[in-house]
C-alpha cells in the first residue's frame, strides 16, 4: 500500500488522465527513498502486480523507467521519446522511410539529445524493422 501511494504522487498526472505522455522518469531508487523500504524490497512489491484505473489495467513494472534529459534540460521518460519515435515512424512516407540516422536528427531538432545507436535500440524495442524492410513499392 506504502509503495503504491508513492507510484500515486509520482505519477499522479497520468492516473488523473490516461496519457501515456504524462508518466515522470521513475525508477525503483525513488520509490525507495520516499518509503525507507530496500530497493530489492521495492522490486519484490512490484513484480507481478497490477493497478486497476479507469484507463484500463497496467502492471505495476509499467510505472518505472529511465530518464534523459532534453536540450533544456527537463528530464523526460524514455518511454515519450519512443512514442514520439513510433509515431515519426507511423506518419513517415512509406515510400521513402526514415532511416536512423534522419530519425536521431528530427528527435535532435525536437530537443531530444539522442544517438542514432539509442534510436536504433528503441526501434528495435518497438518491434519494428529498419527502413529499408519498412519502404513500400
Amino acid at each position: 500500500m506504502l509503495t503504491m501511494t508513492r507510484i500515486l504522487h509520482i505519477q499522479e498526472d497520468f492516473f488523473l488522465t490516461g496519457d501515456e505522455s504524462n508518466l515522470k522518469p521513475m525508477i525503483l531508487k525513488d520509490i525507495s527513498d520516499r518509503t525507507g523500504l530496500d530497493i530489492s524490497t521495492v522490486s519484490r512489491v512490484v513484480n507481478s502486480k497490477y493497478v486497476q484505473t479507469e484507463f484500463g489495467t497496467f502492471i505495476l513494472k509499467y510505472f518505472f523507467s529511465e530518464s534523459m534529459q532534453t536540450d533544456s534540460g527537463e528530464e523526460v521518460s524514455t518511454r515519450e521519446v519512443k512514442t514520439y519515435l513510433n509515431e515519426m515512424i507511423q506518419q513517415e512516407d512509406k515510400k521513402q522511410p526514415l532511416s536512423d540516422e534522419k530519425l536521431t536528427e528530427l528527435l535532435n531538432e525536437k530537443g531530444y539529445n539522442i544517438a542514432r545507436r539509442t534510436v536504433a535500440k528503441y526501434r528495435e524495442q518497438l518491434n519494428i524493422p529498419v527502413a529499408r524492410l519498412r519502404k513500400e513499392i
